[in-house]
C-alpha cells in the first residue's frame, strides 16, 4: 500500500467524475480552505457517513527532549483532531479484513 496524495486525489476525482482536473484541483482547494477556515474559528465540521473534524485544546505540560533528557515546558495549545464515523470504521474494516465490520459485542 502506498499514501496517496493531493495530486493522486484529484486525479482520481477528476475520472471518476469527469471533471477537468483543473475544475477538480480548485474544487479540492476550496473544500480544504473552508474546513480551515471553520476549525481556525473553533467550529466543527460533520461529514456524515464519514466523520468530524474539530479543535481540542491541550493543556500546558512539561515534556522530555528526547535527545538531552531536559524537562522543557510544553505551552497549552489548540490542535485539530479528526474523529471517523462507524460507517466509515465498517467500510475500512470490510475492504481491509474481506469481512464485516462487527460492533465487538460478545457472544455469551
Amino acid at each position: 500500500m502506498s499514501n496517496i496524495n493531493k495530486h493522486d486525489l484529484i486525479v482520481d476525482v477528476s475520472k471518476v467524475t469527469g471533471i477537468t482536473q483543473a475544475d477538480t484541483t480548485i474544487g479540492i482547494e476550496e473544500l480544504l480552505k473552508t474546513i480551515s477556515k471553520f476549525l481556525e474559528t473553533g467550529q466543527h465540521i460533520e461529514l456524515r457517513g464519514f466523520g468530524t473534524f474539530y479543535t481540542k485544546i491541550r493543556k500546558a505540560r512539561p515534556a522530555r527532549n528526547p535527545k538531552t533528557g531536559e524537562v522543557v515546558p510544553l505551552p497549552r495549545r489548540v490542535v485539530p483532531l479528526f474523529k471517523y464515523s462507524h460507517e466509515l470504521k465498517g467500510k475500512i474494516a470490510t475492504e481491509m479484513m474481506g469481512a464485516p465490520y462487527e460492533t465487538g459485542k460478545i457472544d455469551r
